[in-house]
């Protein structure tokens, strides 16, 4: 059996930890940004963790890492 290819697409959306945690970016973060505040923007912009079924499809999506 071949190698697993990783689809470029989850690539640039994912990163996977060394420990196996995978996180994306927030979302409501790209418009309509003068009504939201200042700590929301800011939370905004940390990455979240995926988590369940999501998490594993993920994987699958990216088999090298």
């Amino acid at each position: 059996m071949g190698k697993g290819k990783t689809k470029k697409a989850a690539k640039k959306r994912f990163k996977i930890t060394a420990s196996g945690r995978v996180f994306r970016r927030s979302t409501k973060r790209n418009h309509l940004l003068e009504k939201k505040s200042r700590k929301k923007k800011r939370q905004l912009s940390r990455p979240v963790e995926v988590t369940g079924r999501q998490r594993r499809a993920i994987r699958e999506l990216m088999p090298n890492g």
